[in-house]
């Protein structure tokens, strides 16, 4: 158990180190005035130093004890205590319901350019918007992608996600986000998880940031099974970091909760700051992680490996080995089969896939997929290499030898559920309408000089017909 920084820091003072505790799915303690925990119970008559006791519950109480999530508050108020929730304007552009009212199937290849920065200042929570998504947040089975694009800190106000978790790839610009359980500062390149209920704000100290969510409704996310890897590999428990107790007590007028509830966003005013937790412990935690730290696993002979070996974190469906929603990355790594075409083979999926790229290039788009961009194939649609990739790649015949990609960072979200699209996706003025034309140029290569083929209605064929 560790203390954190004293109280009452100002945004502007964000920047001191910062402590966190380390582990994924560990049981914590954290108390920012040491004795704040009670001892031997979680909810005692009388809290150390007057505290409320005030418990959140990531997952039903009955749940086995192995998959339990929940933690202890103690905070200097209540959560409780703040006026009646009212619906709130300009929450148009979020979805959390899929269906012919709310979004279009389309099995087409989709791609997006990067957006710019917004034309008024815009914080976190007016910035986001779905793109895609499948099934229902009332119904708790489901996800949904959304982008967000802002320019301004969140001032006075903290927003909350009944619906489900959110987890947050930054692509451009740090985030510093405060949660009940402490602060944490996350950068491009590292990825966030705020799960389902946690009160949060996010401070911008680069000013314009951009970049990419994917939230599940009625699980959560869990490192995947390492199957015939072993024991050790790709995303380490040790590397994920939650962050130590912090805590404001000063009174904060007019301070607005805006929740997220079906998609829908309310908003109730309190006098408080809702980061006035002084000690927690539970296991029902926000959590980072460095990509950069992600140890990848590949073929060392021959054919391309399948992505899922890369997968960082699982959001499991029902039916074992299928994933309601897979968070996987393209890491710098070495490339090494033999008499092998390296990048991503073409392919039709039973899953759905969204890509985004924090930076660098894609290995299987030579142009067009750049930093702070997006695309989606759905289920069972044809995608693979761009035409320029596909022939750059068999015009060298020869074996390369042991080739390194790096610096770049590209992602995916994977699911076994087909999205539907928000109707502002289709009709944003970022969408690439020409995105089916790296593919036109892809041409015949086939030759059989002077070998008797079949030309599948059992009728041989010779070279001089």
């Amino acid at each position: 158990m560790e203390e954190s920084v004293r109280s009452d820091i100002s945004d502007s003072d964000f920047s001191v180190d910062l402590r966190y505790e380390l582990g994924f799915g560990n049981h914590f303690s954290s108390e920012a005035l040491s004795g704040a925990l009670p001892q031997c119970q979680n909810n005692p008559l009388v809290c150390p130093y007057g505290l409320y006791a005030e418990q959140i519950s990531g997952t039903a109480f009955t749940v086995p004890r192995k998959l339990n999530q929940r933690s202890w508050f103690y905070r200097i108020k209540p959560s409780v205590t703040h006026e009646p929730f009212k619906p709130r304007e300009r929450c148009g552009h979020l979805v959390s319901e899929f269906n012919q009212a709310t979004s279009c199937a389309t099995p087409t290849q989709l791609r997006w350019k990067p957006m710019e920065v917004p034309e008024r200042p815009t914080d976190f929570i007016d910035g986001l918007y779905t793109i895609c998504g499948a099934g229902s947040s009332f119904l708790r089975h489901g996800f949904a992608i959304h982008m967000y694009n802002a320019d301004k800190s969140m001032d006075n106000c903290a927003f909350c996600n009944a619906d489900g978790d959110f987890l947050i790839v930054p692509q451009k610009g740090r985030l510093w986000i405060t949660t009940e359980c402490g602060r944490m500062q996350v950068s491009p390149g590292e990825m966030v998880v705020l799960p389902q209920g946690f009160r949060f704000s996010v401070y911008l100290p680069d000013g314009p940031s951009r970049g990419y969510i994917a939230e599940v409704f009625g699980t959560h996310f869990q490192l995947p099974d390492l199957g015939p890897i072993g024991a050790n590999g790709l995303a380490a428990s040790r590397d994920f970091l939650v962050p130590t107790a912090w805590f404001e007590q000063s009174l904060r007028p007019g301070y607005t909760i805006v929740q997220k509830f079906g998609g829908e966003l309310f908003t109730a005013n309190q006098d408080f700051s809702p980061f006035n937790v002084v000690a927690w412990h539970g296991n029902y935690v926000p959590y980072k992680y460095d990509l950069s730290k992600f140890c990848p696993f590949n073929t060392v002979l021959v054919d391309h490996s399948d992505p899922s070996i890369n997968t960082v974190l699982t959001a499991p469906s029902e039916k074992p080995g299928v994933a309601l929603l897979d968070f996987v990355i393209f890491p710098p790594r070495w490339l090494v089969a033999e008499h092998t075409f390296r990048p991503p083979y073409y392919h039709r999926n039973c899953m759905s896939e969204f890509m985004g790229l924090i930076y660098g290039g894609y290995e299987a788009k030579a142009d067009g997929f750049v930093p702070g961009g997006a695309s989606l194939h759905s289920c069972m649609t044809p995608h693979g290499p761009d035409t320029k990739t596909f022939e750059a790649t068999v015009t060298a015949r020869a074996d390369t030898g042991p080739f390194r990609i790096r610096d770049t960072m590209a992602f995916m979200f994977e699911s076994c559920l087909i999205p539907r699209v928000c109707p502002w996706a289709l009709e944003s003025p970022y969408l690439d309408r020409d995105y089916y034309q790296c593919w036109i140029g892809l041409r015949s290569h086939f030759s059989y000089e002077g070998k008797t083929v079949s030309n599948g209605d059992n009728r041989e064929i010779h070279p001089e017909e």
